[in-house]
This record gives C-alpha cells, structure tokens and sequence, in this order.
C-alpha cells in the first residue's frame, strides 16, 4: 500500500510539470507532442496615435471629455450602465434578506477604509468621474466621465480630491497619449484600494505591474495584460469583486482561456472536482510585497505612539503586514452572503461582511484560496450594528480625533439611527486569489496537502473542510459524503 501510494504521489508530482503557458504559441500535434492547456487565446489589443488630434491646451477636465466624445460617440453612455461608474450592480437577492438590492462600493461597508459615505473626497479620487462631492453627483452627466484614467499612456496622470485631475497635470499631453488600457491603468486604482498598496487585495501590487515570471506567469512570462482577460465590450469590464458581489455573474474563469481538462494524467484531473485551478497554482500571494491582514481601528489616536506605514498610524489605528502568505483554504460556489447597512451582528462573536458559501456536500462548491482580512471596527453598543464614521470629510475623525463625533456624522449620511454609544467589534473580509498564479514547477505538489510536506504538516485543515482526515487516506470527497450519510442514519 505504501508503495502504491508513493508511486501515485510522485507520478503526479511528475505529471503536473505538463502544464505550459505560452499564449499564441501551441505546441505541435503528432507524435509525442504534448497537449497544449490553452485554447485559441487571442490579445485584442487596438491602437491609434492620438497625439495629432490634440493641438489645443485644455482648461477643464470636462473638455477633455467632450473632445474625446466627438470620435467616441456612445463611449460615455456605455460606461454610464456599468459598475465602474455606478459603484453597484444590478439589483440582487441576497442571502438572509427579502427582495432585491443593488450593491455596490456607494452603499456598503467594508473592514478597511470602512465606508465611502461622508468620505467622498478621497474615496472617490478612484471614481472613474470628475467631482463627485456628495450624494448630489449628477451621474448622468457625461462630461463627468474620466477618459484619462484608463487610457493614459504618459504615466504622468493621476487624480486628487473628489476624482479631479492632480494638480499640475497638463491635460494636453495625456490626451495626446491615449491608447488602450495598461496594467498601469487598471492598478492605479486595483492596486492602490483602501489607501495603500495591498491594503485589500493580496494578490495585487505593484509588482504586477512589470511582473517577474515566478510573481506571475501570465503578468510576467507571457506579457498578458488585464484586458485579456478581462475581456470589455462596450466598456463593460468582465470581473468579480466578492467584497461588493454575491454571485458570479460577470465574472471570469482559468477555463475562459484554458480547457477544461488540461492535465494528462487522470488523477490530476480528478482534483477539478473539488479544487479551484487557484488553490494548486497559487501557492503563496503578496509574494514580494506585503499585505495587510490585520486592521485594529479601536488603537486609533494615540499621540504618543510612533509611526509606521505597516504598523501603526494615528488617524487609522494598527497594523499587520504579511508577505508571501500561504492562501486560508475554504469551500466556495462562487456565492456569498453578505453584511448589508443596518443588520444586526453579535458583538460577541466575528461579524464576516461577505461570508463565502459552500462545503463538502455542496456539488458546485470547490476548495478556493483566500486573502482573510480580520479588523476591529466600530459598532453601536446598544442598536448592535455596524457604524460608518466621517474619516476625510469636515468634522471627520482624522481631523478631530472624536469617535463619538465621526460616527453621529456618518451614522446621519448612512441613514442608521446611532445611540451614542459605541465600541468596537472583531470583523472578518474574504478574498479569493485569482492573481499571482505561479509557473509550473512553484504549483502546489502533492505532498504540500498529502501527507507531511516539506513544513511537517499539511497546509490544508482536512477536518475543519469537513473532510475528517487526509483525504489520500480516507477517500475523496464523495466517499467521505457517503460515509457521513451512513453515520448520520
């Protein structure tokens, strides 16, 4: 028995190197050729020199819209219908809630920067628009949309207070640059979230950017782009964010460029039942920068505590950084629950804002990797909800240093009745990892989940998935489903 499970071991071991990545490139069919895990991937990548249709300097902002509007009639008005405009989606049925809502960065609260509300003038610095100030934005108004932040090529744009351009920026010279987005434009923003980088994501930083191949095969080796993925039509990205999402419509797969079945060896293949392409292919994340994990607002406004980007800082609280952190494993089909404003939460117990749905007995759910950010954020001791303080905004707590103040202002804005009292309660945000897949010979091998790996254990909790034990010893997933039948009847 030993000696079959090690050959298995290591013929998958062996097997799992098969797997290339080359985009536009297939390896030959016939005899001894290897079968490529690619399907007919094609970059659709456009460019046009703008430079010769900009001969004037521009006063506004605005105006540099409008001139692009001339070309690019409908360009405004499909941006207008999508997420990245609206800051919500479409109305959706959320779990443990009646009717429909519509979601979205505008309306929700999260356990990092907390709540866009009251907050506008640096949250929405990321808000593909010119000057949105207050809940009184005319978003119909298409001289409001930002052409530049996605489509400059200068490298010298960037936008300040309320989503205007910095000062300084000389708007000629970036529409003079214009081309089809960069990774540079999406990471401005993607990147940048939450006030820094790797506030939220764990799987995006700036070494995306100019990725090394082992930071990111697809980034770095193969020179794909986010828009290749993220396929637009219409100005519509293709993408889902679970920190503002509870489904996956929109949303992007491995098997949108991969084939389904892309390994050689069967037993490989078997583990696709149960286990995202992520959790063996993304191994570690924030693999050359760290990430926050950790947020403890309640240690907010100490001015005797000294100061540190990754520690501690007086009007945010403290901190904890990792770097090239091993994934938390959880069971997920692409479904979640989530904290909408008002609920009432157990202050005695982890409050999880977006809670990832699935386990072993669900069939549509698979073993995902995840970024867990774990906060401390304040509550009303007596109403048992979730607060939004004013952080950036007039009378706001990084002003003032006043929670009860911040959070009677933000409470106003967000429409919640506050008691004026308030504490602070344990919060928990899930991630998937979707970036930062590795190359081949850095995916997970076999004895890393199987058996003792290299550290002396298994990196994944086998009991708390439900499994009980090591499932290379008890049997996979639907043998451990029929034997809890068996021991429940």
């Amino acid at each position: 028995m030993k000696r079959i499970q090690h050959e298995w071991i290591l013929g998958a071991a062996l097997m799992a190197v098969i797997i290339a990545v080359p985009v536009l490139i297939f390896l030959p069919e016939g005899k001894g050729a290897q079968r490529s895990p690619w399907k007919n991937v094609v970059k659709r990548r456009a460019h046009l020199d703008h430079s010769a249709f900009f001969t004037k300097k521009f006063d506004r902002a605005q105006d540099v819209t409008q001139a692009c509007l001339k070309c690019h009639e409908d360009a405004a008005t499909d941006l207008m219908k999508t997420s990245h405009w609206k800051w919500e989606g479409e109305a959706v049925s959320v779990p443990d809630h009646g009717g429909l809502i519509k979601m979205g960065k505008k309306n929700l609260l999260n356990n990092f920067c907390l709540g866009i509300k009251g907050n506008w003038i640096s949250c929405t610095s990321c808000h593909a628009g010119y000057g949105w100030e207050d809940d009184t934005f005319d978003f119909k108004k298409e001289e409001n949309v930002d052409c530049l932040i996605c489509h400059d090529w200068s490298g010298n744009y960037s936008k300040g207070a309320y989503g205007m351009p910095a000062k300084g920026v000389d708007l000629q010279s970036v529409a003079k640059s214009v081309g089809y987005p960069k990774r540079e434009n999406c990471g401005i923003c993607h990147i940048y979230g939450g006030g820094g980088m790797g506030v939220k994501h764990g799987d995006l930083d700036q070494t995306l950017v100019n990725a090394p191949g082992d930071v990111d095969v697809h980034m770095g080796k193969n020179n794909m782009l986010c828009v290749d993925c993220h396929k637009t039509e219409k100005h519509n990205i293709k993408g889902k964010a679970y920190s503002i999402s509870v489904n996956h419509e929109n949303g992007i797969a491995c098997t949108d460029c991969h084939v389904d079945v892309p390994h050689q060896d069967r037993r490989i293949n078997a583990h696709l039942d149960s286990l995202a392409c992520e959790t063996c292919h993304i191994s570690r994340f924030a693999k050359r920068a760290p990430t926050k994990i950790n947020w403890d607002w309640s240690k907010a406004g100490d001015p005797n505590r000294k100061e540190s980007t990754h520690e501690y800082l007086k009007i945010k609280g403290e901190f904890v950084y990792e770097e090239n952190v091993i994934p938390e494993y959880y069971w997920f089909n692409l479904k979640s629950k989530r904290y909408i404003i008002g609920d009432i939460i157990d202050p005695g117990k982890v409050t999880i804002l977006n809670d990832p749905e699935g386990d072993i007995h669900d069939p549509k759910a698979k073993i995902w990797p995840f970024k867990v950010h774990r906060a401390t954020q304040p509550y009303d001791r007596v109403n048992r909800i979730l607060l939004q303080p004013v952080t950036s905004g007039k009378g706001g707590y990084w002003h003032e240093f006043n929670w009860d103040k911040a959070l009677r202002l933000g409470s106003e804005i967000i429409d919640v009745k506050y008691s004026g009292s308030y504490g602070f309660t344990r919060t928990d945000m899930y991630w998937p990892i979707a970036h930062m897949v590795s190359p081949v010979n850095q995916a997970l091998r076999c004895c890393e989940c199987h058996g003792t790996g290299p550290t002396g254990k298994s990196r994944m909790n086998w009991k708390a998935l439900g499994y009980g034990e090591d499932p290379a010893d008890t049997g996979g997933r639907k043998t451990n489903n029929l034997l809890q039948k068996k021991e429940s009847e």
